[in-house]
């Protein structure tokens, strides 16, 4: 591999990467979120101007709250509320990861937010499977290849953690890695959902928190102690752990040096960060820190619409904040691949068939 080559946007688009952070109601394409209101009768879109609705949808969130940020999901979820528009969105999720290069990636949804019509858990969770199954074959025929695997999600802010947690489990042989809870994290700590995470465990079954974004070390700390998080979902702000000082000193807190010495990934997601104001600035992130540390640090997207991101732009943005080179990419895309929720064999399958050749024929 070239020594210090830094990757343009497009070379990035080139090469196999590993989404483990990707929420399926944030990633919708403006068109399709015009087309779903129309033919649904979803009404309350500020505009159904394509271009102009994409601009208002990364606006909106560009609030630096996280509560705000959350907001604009009433108009995607508004328009997911059927079998139909639930299997092109996922479909259509998967089409858009494989062009720009993922070829694995975990795409998480809350299947409660989607019965407002009628649908039951169920019936939305097999329309979505269809729906990745779908975006694979289009991939495929492309030439492109991608497995998209699901994780389900409860509203910490509800009180439907458990049975999402036994959904998680029943479907996990129908395309179902994992368990994750989100929404709002002040007020709502992970341990309100102990029992969850005790069957997930029980039933040797993956998990992920959202955790260290929008509150800080407590809710890391209750993610990983008390719920037994394998990953974290954001993170960052373990960052409030380390203390760095002007000559270049680095000290960690216990609880920052449980998270390294574990191999706890993170599934940090740099412009969302921001947005959320988790992050001052790209530059400003704590994942050059993290990094450079050597945390099990990964690059995600969170919510593709609202940022207006790929995995491979937030990449580029990335190799011009730090000055990531080949071997950086590398590096972030092994880790996320190691600490996917998929079975051992395809991790290292990915790993060693489909990485690691694309990066050494770079030499």
């Amino acid at each position: 591999m070239p020594t210090r080559t830094f990757p343009t946007l497009e070379e990035l688009r080139k090469a196999p990467k590993v989404l483990l952070h990707d929420h399926l109601d944030g990633g919708l394409r403006p068109r399709t979120v015009v087309e779903l209101a129309e033919t649904t009768g979803y009404q309350g879109l500020p505009t159904h101007d394509v271009d102009e609705l994409g601009r208002w949808f990364q606006a909106a969130a560009n609030s630096g709250s996280l509560e705000s940020y959350l907001e604009t999901f009433a108009h995607t979820c508004g328009v997911m509320q059927t079998q139909e528009a639930l299997t092109r969105v996922a479909a259509e999720c998967v089409e858009d990861l494989a062009d720009d290069g993922v070829v694995y990636a975990e795409v998480r949804y809350a299947p409660e937010l989607f019965v407002e019509r009628g649908l039951s858990l169920d019936a939305v969770i097999k329309a979505v499977q269809e729906g990745f199954t779908e975006g694979e074959q289009r991939a495929a025929a492309k030439g492109r290849r991608i497995q998209a695997g699901t994780l389900l999600c409860a509203m910490r802010q509800h009180a439907r953690a458990q049975e999402i947690a036994e959904l998680a489990v029943r479907y996990r042989d129908a395309g179902v890695v994992g368990f994750d809870i989100a929404g709002p994290e002040a007020g709502f700590p992970p341990t309100r959902n102990l029992d969850a995470f005790e069957y997930m465990r029980v039933n040797n079954a993956h998990f992920t928190i959202h955790a260290g974004e929008a509150f800080g070390l407590a809710s890391i700390w209750e993610a990983i102690q008390h719920c037994g998080a394998e990953r974290l979902g954001h993170g960052v702000r373990i960052a409030d752990d380390i203390k760095a000082s002007a000559d270049g000193e680095v000290q960690l807190g216990r609880l920052a040096a449980y998270v390294r010495d574990r191999r706890i990934p993170l599934e940090v997601c740099p412009s969302s960060n921001v947005q959320t104001g988790a992050a001052p600035s790209i530059g400003e992130h704590p994942i050059g820190l993290l990094a450079k540390l050597r945390f099990r640090v990964t690059v995600n997207t969170d919510n593709r619409l609202m940022s207006g991101c790929s995995v491979s732009s937030e990449f580029a943005a990335l190799v011009d904040a730090f000055g990531y080179d080949w071997s950086d990419v590398q590096w972030f895309t092994i880790n996320a691949m190691k600490s996917a929720f998929v079975d051992f064999d395809h991790r290292l399958e990915l790993i060693n068939d489909v990485i690691k050749p694309w990066y050494a024929a770079l030499d």
